[in-house]
Order: structure tokens, then C-alpha cells, then sequence
């Protein structure tokens, strides 16, 4: 996987040696020689990662780092700062300013493409999701940006059998977060399996593999997406690629510092957040663009996308389709005689009857107005008119309470039924037939049900 690099510092040969073991490694390589040109490139070209050097006159890399993370447009490109510097003060800061990780000047050239590829992957994610929720945002079904997500307050799970360093840890990350202690990986398997934000392991731990443990929380459908800090020895560089290399996405260093443990730990709770609340978006703008809000059935565009798909299945399978088109009767007059309001109560009472009526594998939607289609796979024209006839004289047999409750109003419904086998018919011909048999049904009186197969 490629990606577009931006590298920041003051000294060109710097520069052009982290170009050029980039470029050999395939990797589009961008360059600035001080901070405001790093904030005007950023913006300018959304680089896919930064390398920040942190010792630059005039504005430093702190400062840059702080201007990235606080620019909306910037705020999710990964920055990792390059430093001779390699004290604890200084990692505190560069954590506080929102960078992602650190690189030790000489850079070993191994540890920085593991968390090169790493952090690609990272904002790959990122970028999907982004786009994914700018799209929702452009057709009106994602109303809200962003707000500030912060990282306190997380849900913890630390697992590690050291004796002390699994309780100094649990002990310093309840202070912010509500934090549980697991010391097997059988033991963090008993633990209550809901929400997580972080999960914390001891990559060196005797009695498990914690490098396999987090593959498996990285494989498992359920905390594939929660972050995972693993604790190591930095001295172990096989250990430190391998954790990487399967996922993790970040790393403590025994001892463990309990600031950066903090730091840490608020940096993946609130980039977990962000990406949460992106994902929360993509659901909802689905769910938007294929449901009836007024009903929580489905709508007209998902029944359009779905018929085709359903009619080639039932040539393939030789098994019958059937579709019922309902109505509710003089619907214009409940409207007209007790307001739109009313109208509203009426339709999502409906939708419930409709939906408690048929089966989970029929396919419920609200087409217009009053009128909603049901289309039901490997269903026989008989059984399809014996579930409309019981949907009839539920909705006909039990008034509707409007208003609070306050009025009872008698609905009843007209239904057009049609079923086909046929290898040669169309959508549109089976969803035809049922229109015709509804307006039947009401040309003869309403209140009833006709069926015909197609």
C-alpha cells in the first residue's frame, strides 16, 4: 500500500535522506523546510502522513503538530515527530500536541516503514470513512459535523499477568477511564464483552502470547475497529515490527510512564471516537437513503433496487415470488376530516399491523402516500392471499386510536395480490398485476382482497 508522505525539517540532508529511503520503498515523498510551509502544504496537498522534525527555528514541531491536530481539515492525517530528543518531557509534550508516534534520530530505517505501513493502513480507514460521510453530508442525510471528542472517560480492558504491572496499570488508567484487569487470556475472554474503547496488553506477557491475543482482537468481527496498545521492550525490534505488523496501533515501552500511559491512552479513545462517530453517520445516511422515516419501512428507491434482485432469484431457484400492493381505503378523507396529523398516526399504526403480519423474510415498503407493496420470495399465490386476507381483518377488525388515544377511527385496506413462476416476467409485470388486482378490489367495493397470479 502507497501512500503520500510529507517530510518536514530545517536541514535539507535530513530531508533527502528520509526521500530517499521513501522513494525505494515506493512511497510519494513531499517536502517543507519549516512549520508554515508544513501547515501550507498539509492543507494543500492532504498528505497521507507527516514526518514532523521538532527541532526547527521559529515555530516547532510542537507547535505545528498542536496548528495540524486543530485544523478540521488537517486534524486526521497522522503525524509522527522526528527527534534527537529522547527524553520523557519531551514525548509528553509531542503525545498532549496530538502526534501519533515518535522516531529516534539516526532513524532505524526498519522501525520507520513498520510504522509507515502502520499508520497507512490507519488513514486509509480514515479516508473512506471521510468521504463516505462528506457524500451523506452533500445529500442532506447527514445533518451535523463533528463536534470536539474527547479521549477521557474511555471503557479499558488491560491484560497482563506481571504481578505489579497489571495493577499499577488498572490503578493509574481509573483515575480518567473506567478500566478492568484481566492477568490470562482466558480470564479477559470471561470479562463482559459490551462496549470497549482501548485495549491495553502486555505483548511480553509469560503466561500468553500477547502478540496472538491481539490478532485475535483484530480478527474477531466484534473488536476489529478498538485500538489496542500493546506493552514492550523497545530493545526487542522483532517483537516491536511483529506487533505492527498484525495491527496494533501503538506502543508503551517499559517501564510505563505513567503520563504517557495517559496520553496514550486519550489519543486512541479519541481517535476511536472520531472514527465511531463517522461509522454512526455511514449507518445513518444508509439508513436514511433506503427507509420511509414517517413508517421505518422501506421506501420506494431500496423496493426499485431490490425487485430486480429478487426476480432473478426466483428464475434461478424455479421458486414463485409473490407481490401484494395494499391501499388504505378513502385515505384523502381521513386526511381532510381530521388533519394530516391524524393522516400520519393512521399510516404508522398501519405500517405496524403490515409489519407484524408478515415475515421477516418479505420485504416491506412504503411506496407513496397510502399505498405499500410487500414482496414475498418463494411464496405461493394461495399463502400470499391468506396473509393478505389476515392483514385485512386485523386492520379492519381493530379501530385505530388517534390523538393520544382520544378517537378511534374504523381503517380498512384493498389489496392486489399476484405470484408468477414464470421464467420470462418482468418486475414490472408482476408489480403491474397486483396494481391492477388493487384497483379490482376497490372498484368492487373495497375492504377486500384480490388475488391472481401472473
Amino acid at each position: 500500500m502507497t501512500a503520500r508522505i510529507l517530510v518536514v525539517d530545517d536541514i535539507e540532508a535530513n530531508v533527502r535522506l528520509l526521500e530517499a529511503k521513501l522513494t525505494a520503498e515506493y512511497y510519494d515523498v513531499l517536502t517543507a523546510y519549516n512549520g508554515p510551509e508544513a501547515l501550507a502544504r498539509a492543507a494543500a496537498e492532504e498528505p497521507d502522513i507527516i514526518l514532523l522534525d521538532v527541532m526547527m527555528p521559529g515555530m516547532d514541531g510542537f507547535q505545528v503538530c498542536r496548528r495540524l491536530k486543530n485544523d478540521p481539515a488537517t486534524r486526521h492525517i497522522p503525524v509522527v515527530l522526528v527527534t534527537a530528543l529522547d527524553g520523557r518531557d519531551d514525548r509528553i509534550q509531542g503525545l498532549e500536541a496530538g502526534a501519533d508516534e515518535f522516531l529516534t534520530k539516526p532513524i532505524d530505517e526498519v522501525m520507520l516503514l513498520a510504522r509507515v505501513r502502520s499508520l497507512t493502513r490507519l488513514k486509509a480507514v480514515m479516508d473512506e470513512l471521510r468521504q463516505r460521510e462528506a457524500s451523506g453530508r452533500r445529500m442532506g442525510v447527514i445533518e451535523n459535523s463533528a463536534s470536539r471528542l474527547g479521549g477521557g472517560g474511555g471503557r479499558v480492558t488491560v491484560i497482563d499477568d506481571h504481578e505489579r504491572q497489571g495493577p499499577r496499570l488498572l490503578e493509574q488508567l481509573s483515575v480518567e477511564h473506567r478500566a478492568q484487569l484481566a492477568t490470562s487470556a482466558e480470564a479477559a475472554a470471561d470479562l463482559p464483552r459490551g462496549h470497549v474503547d482501548l485495549f491495553i496488553i502486555n505483548a511480553m506477557a509469560k503466561s500468553f502470547d500477547g502478540l496472538r491475543l491481539a490478532a485475535r482482537i483484530r480478527a474477531d468481527e466484534a473488536t476489529r475497529h478498538v485500538p489496542i496498545l500493546a506493552v514492550v521492550d523497545v530493545e526487542d525490534r522483532a517483537r516491536v515490527v511483529k506487533a505492527l505488523e498484525i495491527g496494533v496501533n501503538d506502543l508503551l515501552s517499559r517501564p510505563v510512564d505513567s503520563q504517557e500511559l495517559a496520553a496514550r491512552a486519550r489519543t486512541q479513545i479519541r481517535r476511536k471516537r472520531y472514527t465511531d462517530y463517522l461509522r454512526n453517520n455511514l449507518d445513518q445516511s444508509l439508513e436514511l437513503a433506503i427507509i420511509d422515516q414517517l413508517t421505518g419501512l422501506y421506501n420506494r428507491r431500496y423496493m426499485s433496487s431490490q425487485v430486480d434482485v429478487l426476480i432473478a432469484r426466483a428464475r434461478r431457484s424455479r421458486n414463485p415470488l409473490a407481490a401484494l400492493v395494499v391501499d388504505i381505503d378513502h385515505f384523502k378523507k381521513i386526511n381532510d376530516n381530521f388533519g394530516h396529523d391524524v393522516g400520519d398516526e393512521v399510516l404508522r399504526e398501519f405500517a405496524v399491523r403490515l409489519a407484524s403480519n408478515v415475515r421477516a423474510v418479505d420485504l416491506a415498503c412504503r411506496t407513496g402516500g397510502e399505498e405499500f407493496v410487500v414482496l414475498m420470495p418463494e411464496t405461493q399465490i394461495v399463502d400470499a392471499h391468506r396473509i393478505a386476507e389476515r392483514l385485512r381483518l386485523h386492520v379492519a377488525g381493530s379501530p385505530f386510536r388517534v390523538s393520544g388515544g382520544r378517537q378511534l377511527l374504523t381503517v380498512t385496506i384493498s389489496i392486489g395480490v399476484s405470484a408468477t413462476t414464470a421464467e420470462d416476467v418482468a418486475a414490472g409485470s408482476l408489480l403491474k398485476r397486483a396494481d391492477e388486482n388493487v384497483y379490482a378490489a376497490k372498484a368492487r367495493g373495497r375492504n377486500r382482497v384480490i388475488a391472481q397470479a401472473a
